[in-house]
């Protein structure tokens, strides 16, 4: 208990810091530019041999979540889909653990949530986090209608969902060196509407799943040496700026995954101005589990379109948002860095 109690004291002083700079939470929030810490040495990455990854199936994932309906914490729906995940992780081979909670949102509701993970190579003593939210928002708050509707989430939720379990189908067939744990955290988007008068300064109403799950993880002692987040993948127009979060907390990792981007041609799509820190999964598994995370996410820098993907929180993040292309590249990447451990 006293180490948690240090790892939460940690976290206030990150969310802290990270609040005072931000407006709002991707889970939501974000903030002007910041410039990039002092690093290391540039991580070095080689290309290497590895299975090929199919935008097509990663989109035919992500169809399915969004033919659910919203998968809103309490409902059929969000119901629905968490078997569907944790069959196809079964399916495709994985040591599958479904954590199971309460947690208590911004408006005192209690949400039954589920934090599924499969993992590959178990016994594994080095493993790879890669881990997206599979739930969506339960308010259109960023729309001018229906605000108060829950939303499709097909890049806010699906598209980082379709493209990890893409991956699981992967490694079913050709197991990388080193163990892979694909988590899928819940409740990351439930946290307080915009049209409340009084917002949450700490931020910690959003990301509900990977903050229980932090401060109690599926498996005792659990360790991985790092991680990626994939939240808002798949849509057309998309560029991944590094995350502000992901390079205050964990630079060389936000290096290992950049810098394969580039040499596998994708230096267009992953960019290399840094974004407003956010708080995201990264920040509480980074910050309360201890494991360095790059945040790969839909984020524009650009003096016209500055902030998160256009239909971010509106209901046009449907099915009609996704490129299958995006899809394929974000995949290629996160495969060349696990196959290349």
């Amino acid at each position: 208990m006293a180490r948690a109690g240090h790892l939460i004291d940690s976290l206030w002083r990150v969310a802290g810091f990270v609040a005072c700079a931000l407006w709002m939470s991707a889970c939501g929030g974000e903030s002007g530019e910041t410039s990039r810490p002092a690093a290391a040495r540039p991580v070095q990455t080689e290309l290497v041999e590895a299975p090929e990854f199919s935008g097509d199936s990663a989109y035919a994932h992500v169809a399915r979540q969004v033919a659910f309906g919203p998968r809103v914490p309490n409902s059929a729906a969000h119901q629905a889909c968490a078997s569907w995940i944790t069959q196809k992780l079964k399916d495709y081979g994985a040591d599958v653990t479904v954590q199971t909670g309460r947690v208590t949102a911004y408006d005192g509701a209690v949400l039954d949530i589920q934090n599924i993970f499969g993992a590959f190579r178990p016994d594994a003593k080095r493993r790879v986090l890669l881990y997206a939210h599979w739930d969506t928002r339960p308010y259109a708050d960023r729309d001018s209608v229906r605000i108060k509707d829950p939303i499709d989430g097909a890049n806010d939720g699906a598209s980082g969902v379709g493209v990890l379990l893409e991956l699981a189908r992967i490694m079913g067939d050709s197991l990388p060196n080193v163990g892979v744990d694909i988590a899928f955290f819940d409740a990351e988007d439930y946290g307080e509407p915009e049209w409340l008068p009084n917002r949450d300064q700490d931020y910690t109403d959003w990301c509900l799943g990977s903050q229980y799950w932090a401060r109690k993880v599926h498996v005792p002692g659990y360790r991985a040496k790092y991680g990626i987040l994939l939240d808002m993948v798949g849509a057309k127009g998309a560029v991944f700026n590094r995350e502000g979060t992901s390079m205050e907390t964990s630079p060389r990792v936000v290096d290992k995954v950049w810098s394969t981007a580039k040499k596998l041609g994708y230096g267009d799509l992953f960019r290399n101005r840094i974004t407003p820190q956010t708080v995201d999964d990264n920040l509480f598994v980074s910050q309360i589990a201890g494991i360095p995370s790059a945040n790969i996410v839909h984020y524009h820098m650009d003096t016209k379109q500055m902030g998160y993907f256009q239909y971010h929180h509106t209901h046009g993040d449907n099915l009609d948002a996704i490129d299958m292309d995006v899809l394929d590249a974000v995949g290629e990447v996160v495969t060349q860095v696990v196959y290349a451990e």
